[in-house]
């Protein structure tokens, strides 16, 4: 089955929003309306480092990934952190997850990055499956300090 894999649109808010609760819910998580608005923008605004798609099965939004490139200290080129990726139950095991990825890396090489990364929970074996497919597992944990502003 052929994957679309499509940069966001203005029009696509609503879909998006829809998968990114989804996702926050896989994760047990949510989010003020304040910060759906925000990123929501952020998204759509090419000054940003942060970027967009959706995955589409018969034109239907199925899946979406969210993309930041940022410096790094360990290359000269630019690393790409694949921050949100999230395929719908009912589009799971037809090749979206990867279609979405393999997405994010060909917008990554485009633009001359090292390296694309992403983080996953220990839990989410499934997805990891796939993970495995793709990338090599770091070895790395992540820790995080909350802040506030």
């Amino acid at each position: 089955m052929p994957h679309t894999v499509r940069p966001l649109e203005a029009g696509d808010r609503t879909a998006w929003a829809d998968l990114w609760r989804a996702y926050l819910a896989f994760y047990e998580t949510v989010l003020p309306e304040a910060v759906y608005a925000s990123t929501w923008s952020r998204l759509l605004d090419p000054s940003e480092p942060t970027w967009g798609a959706l995955a589409l099965q018969d034109g239907t939004s199925v899946g979406l990934v969210h993309w930041i490139y940022h410096r790094t200290n360990w290359s000269i080129a630019d690393n790409c952190y694949l921050q949100d990726l999230f395929v719908a139950p009912d589009g799971r095991g037809q090749g979206h997850g990867r279609a979405l990825i393999e997405h994010v890396a060909a917008d990554a090489t485009a633009r001359g990055c090292s390296r694309v990364y992403w983080t996953t929970h220990r839990t989410n074996n499934t997805a990891m499956q796939l993970y495995d497919r793709l990338a090599s597992e770091s070895g790395f944990l992540q820790y995080r300090m909350t802040l506030t502003p």
